[in-house]
């Protein structure tokens, strides 16, 4: 796929199916990930693969963490919970590894995970695999980020799901004068 075209095109897929992406696929979106822009070279990210029943245990993890704040749910917002990480065959969990650095402040080690994630979107699309990079409550919470065995350095960044879309949706693309504004001319 054309670069550019990769670019203009990538669109999230909110469900996926089987199959989900092959080794192969998975270590060219992985070095992807690995190519993002990194001030200081401090590679401030990781990746958990989740996929299998482990997908059944984050929804879990996800009840549990919930459960922690609202003891009321109701069995509607429970099996939501469950059934969030069977939304796709598998999942990278892509997470912010911050470390203290005299030159490379927490935000830009942030960014560099999010383009980590964003490297991961853009080379599962290249290869014909769909994604959608999702958030919400359950990456920032502490009792899920504990489970999944994060450090008190690290936080999630955002939850990547991969396989195949049934059905691709057409988002068109915004003008870019309406983002664009042009500064320091007279």
């Amino acid at each position: 796929m054309n670069a550019l075209d990769l670019l203009l095109t990538r669109v999230s897929s909110p469900v996926l199916e089987e199959p989900a992406p092959t080794a192969e696929q998975l270590d060219l979106i992985y070095r992807a990930a690995l190519r993002a822009p990194d001030h200081g070279g401090l590679r401030p990210y990781r990746f958990l693969q989740i996929e299998g029943e482990g997908r059944e245990k984050l929804g879990r993890v996800f009840v549990d963490a919930a459960r922690a704040t609202q003891a009321d749910m109701s069995e509607q917002e429970i099996q939501k919970l469950l059934n969030a990480p069977l939304r796709a065959p598998l999942i990278i969990v892509v997470i912010a590894a911050l470390q203290p650095h005299p030159k490379v402040p927490a935000i830009e080690q942030q960014l560099a995970a999010g383009c980590a994630a964003h490297g991961i979107l853009l080379a599962a699309f290249a290869q014909g695999v769909d994604a959608i990079w999702r958030s919400g409550a359950m990456a920032f919470n502490s009792q899920v980020m504990a489970r999944l065995g994060l450090e008190a350095d690290e936080q999630i960044v955002g939850f990547i799901y991969l396989g195949k879309a049934r059905k691709h949706r057409v988002v068109p693309c915004p003008q870019p004068g309406e983002f664009v504004q042009k500064w320091g001319l007279g």
